[in-house]
């Protein structure tokens, strides 16, 4: 194939000008492939993009030709023309954007697309310009509504390329001519993880998402699939779960989607006393009881209100306060403590628990009436024993929050530290998770973490080659001395477990009176009261 031949051409502007072009170009056998006019400072230039063909005399004597014409000043070849240039500068000032940009015709057909838009697609420029964008295997075909007129603003996107995630936010653009008709559309993408650090820095709490949620296994995307749908709703929703596998998490970003214009309150009720936790939950009026403000306190429900309250650990609220809540549930009214005026109150309810209530409803230790009141939305949260494939995930999110911390790169785990993250049980789930993973980016090398730097709680403080089991020799303290030193460290890690004394009492099967006493014989102060 004959190489083009690009020209530019001073000439005298004047009607019939570019027809004596033209038809010079058509006697020599050119098929002009682009021409442009500009005008600067009162002089004319013409520039010309040529095919060739076999019949097409040698360039010069086409440049000869054309300056032959009386309208003609001056002709020469170039290597440019001038679209191509802007496009170009155009096409470097997009690939410097931090945002991602693709861009379509009237005709759904990709016309621009920067650097970070091809990373977030894994596309090369040459396979997706030119192509219908419905051809394309994309996260979603948005961009083509907005030639139907139809824009969009802030469109959360999570799209999971191999081991690459990326998280950002899509806003949909029409581009319209002078005419105000529609042209074309843009869809601009901007990362996630930079709008939240810069969220971060100016709001008192972080708000959540489901877009935050680490995992592409089918446990945990069936659950969030699930909440994404019921979150518009007003439905009470019920967050089963071990601890540690993120009830709360999952509460808060219901509560972000659901487009609820009041804050989320968070209540753990084991955390708190009986005649504390009704307090705080429905408030009081002035001296309703000793210690009382005399202005009288809000609870938390009005606190919530045009909100979403969450009811964390619910099964620990005292019988006699469950009846109270399913009053709140039938009437959307609460009373407070020592009131008598009743005060409707607009709250979304979350609640939460580790426990099996059904079992519970069955001891008679949890209302039967009130189960099924908030069982209406049951979400369960799957342990991380049932998604080991999102560990890779997990270990990248957490080591890249470290780092970020500790101002130094991301490490990567050897083999042999990732197949020991693979055989643990994870009791504590994606909490223990985190801090497991917080603990190796810190004890291991600059760049690898090896098996040794993963270390459990159960391993913390060994010598080095120490068996994880105790040894079986026999002691030559007497059984009692260490019986007590025993019950000594199972009450303590009752109470490191535990967010309050009461709830390490029914986790060790005592009343709070005997675990108090024990902790008063023991010198144990840990945990809440």
């Amino acid at each position: 194939m004959l190489p083009n031949i690009r020209l530019k051409l001073q000439v005298v502007d004047r009607v019939g000008a570019m027809a004596e072009i033209t038809s010079v170009l058509a006697r020599l056998d050119l098929n002009i492939i682009s021409m442009e006019v500009e005008k600067t400072s009162g002089d004319t230039f013409v520039f010309l993009d040529l095919e060739a063909s076999q019949w097409t005399p040698e360039q010069a004597k086409v440049i000869n030709a054309l300056q032959d014409l009386p309208n003609t000043l001056n002709a020469r070849v170039i290597r440019t023309m001038p679209q191509e240039r802007r496009e170009r500068r155009f096409q470097v000032v997009l690939d410097s954007i931090s945002d991602g940009i693709i861009a379509i015709d009237e005709e759904g057909e990709v016309r621009v697309i920067n650097r970070v838009a091809r990373q977030i697609f894994d596309v090369q420029e040459a396979d997706i310009i030119g192509r219908r964008l419905r051809e394309l295997d994309l996260p979603d075909q948005n961009l083509l509504n907005c030639l139907q007129g139809k824009t969009y603003t802030n469109s959360k996107r999570n799209l999971i390329r191999g081991k690459e995630r990326y998280q950002y936010l899509a806003s949909g653009k029409i581009i319209r001519d002078s005419k105000e008709r529609i042209v074309g559309a843009l869809e601009v993408m901007q990362d996630m993880k930079g709008i939240r650090e810069l969220a971060s820095a100016v709001a008192e709490t972080p708000q959540l998402h489901f877009s935050d949620m680490i995992g592409r296994s089918s446990a945990i995307r069936n659950a969030i699939t699930f909440a994404e749908k019921i979150a518009a709703s007003d439905g009470i929703v019920s967050v089963r779960g071990e601890s540690g596998t993120g009830k709360e998490l999952f509460a808060n970003a219901i509560h972000a989607e659901s487009g609820r214009a009041g804050p989320f309150v968070p209540v753990n009720c084991a955390a708190l006393p009986e005649t504390l936790l009704e307090s705080e939950l429905f408030g009081y009026v002035g001296g309703a009881f000793s210690g009382a403000k005399k202005e009288g306190k809000p609870g938390l429900f009005e606190v919530a209100q045009k909100g979403t309250i969450f009811l964390d650990e619910i099964p620990e609220m005292p019988i006699s306060l469950q009846a109270k809540m399913l009053r709140v549930i039938q009437e959307g009214k609460i009373r407070r403590i020592g009131g008598s005026q009743e005060i409707a109150v607009d709250v979304r309810i979350i609640t939460a628990t580790n426990k099996n209530l059904e079992q519970l409803v069955e001891l008679g230790s949890f209302r039967e009436d009130l189960y099924y009141r908030i069982n209406v939305f049951p979400i369960h949260i799957p342990p991380l024993r049932e998604r080991l494939e999102d560990i890779p995930l997990l270990i990248e999110h957490f080591l890249f929050q470290v780092s970020a911390r500790l101002g130094k790169s991301p490490q990567k785990l050897t083999e042999a530290a990732l197949q020991k993250l693979y055989g643990h049980r994870w009791p504590g789930n994606v909490r223990e998770f985190r801090n497991v993973i917080e603990r190796s980016a810190i004890l291991g090398g600059d760049e690898l973490i090896d098996v040794d730097s993963i270390l459990f709680s159960f391993e913390i403080g060994q010598r080095p080659g120490a068996e994880t089991q105790p040894a079986q020799s026999v002691s030559s303290e007497p059984l009692a001395t260490q019986v007590q030193r025993l019950e000594r460290q199972i009450i303590d890690q009752a109470l490191k477990q535990s967010r309050s004394k009461r709830q390490a009492a029914k986790l060790l099967g005592l009343s709070h009176t005997a675990l108090l006493k024990k902790l008063k014989k023991y010198s144990l102060q840990n945990g809440n009261s």
